[in-house]
């Protein structure tokens, strides 16, 4: 499960992986709602397990209204809109609204999976799976293969094309390995999907047309910056 994202979604379309409480060794749960919660960016929760299992390092003593009042916040006060439009969803959707909206974005992203390893000479590694975390896709260039592009190439073309579609290295061991992602949320439709399968498909064929003298690497083909 992908940490505080999967930990959402979960309750919601994987009932039956048990991750919470019930497994006596998770003390703590932490869940940023702006990602899958359908909330403005900023809302999140963390939740003890018992109030001993929080530590006192982690506590804010403040009396600014009056009388001692322990926070668990870096700043005491904070805009609450966040809150408030979270809770508007919870209101309005209810558990079998957000299981429906979820739904979709899995199989979207499982759409996603089958067409894309159509287009080139593609390896999935994550394939938009509820039992495995969240509505996800990732994707390499086969072991051993040269297709006379990279994966850094098909994201710039794509980008020209008005998508972020990131590559990027992974680490440790494996840092020789370049992958793709990408993230279906709500408001990526099957449609949405469909345009960007065609992009590719496009990406691809331009290539195909026009092969690439020097492939480009991760350095040249960073879009932005962020501060």
């Amino acid at each position: 499960m992908d940490g505080a994202s999967g930990a959402f979604l979960a309750p919601f379309c994987a009932p039956e992986v048990v991750w919470d409480f019930r497994l006596p060794r998770v003390k703590s749960i932490s869940t940023s709602g702006h990602k899958f919660g359908l909330a403005p960016l900023g809302v999140g929760w963390a939740l003890w397990r018992h109030a001993s299992e929080l530590p006192d390092d982690l506590i804010f003593h403040v009396s600014y209204l009056g009388g001692d009042m322990p926070v668990f916040q870096i700043n005491f006060s904070r805009p609450a809109g966040q809150i408030v439009a979270q809770y508007y969803n919870f209101v309005r959707l209810g558990r079998k609204g957000y299981q429906d909206v979820h739904d979709s974005c899995y199989a979207t992203g499982e759409y996603l999976a089958r067409e894309i390893v159509k287009l080139g000479p593609f390896e999935l590694l994550c394939d938009s799976n509820p039992q495995m975390g969240i509505p996800s896709v990732a994707w390499r260039i086969r072991e051993g293969e040269d297709p006379g592009y990279t994966l850094y190439d098909v994201a710039d073309r794509l980008r020209v094309k008005g998508w972020q579609v990131p590559a990027y290295p992974l680490t440790g061991s494996v840092a020789d390995v370049s992958v793709q992602r990408i993230l279906v949320r709500q408001g990526v439709s099957r449609d949405l999907a469909q345009l960007l399968l065609d992009d590719i498909r496009e990406s691809i064929a331009h290539f195909d047309k026009h092969p690439v003298s020097v492939a480009m690497t991760k350095e040249e083909s960073g879009g932005f910056s962020h501060l």
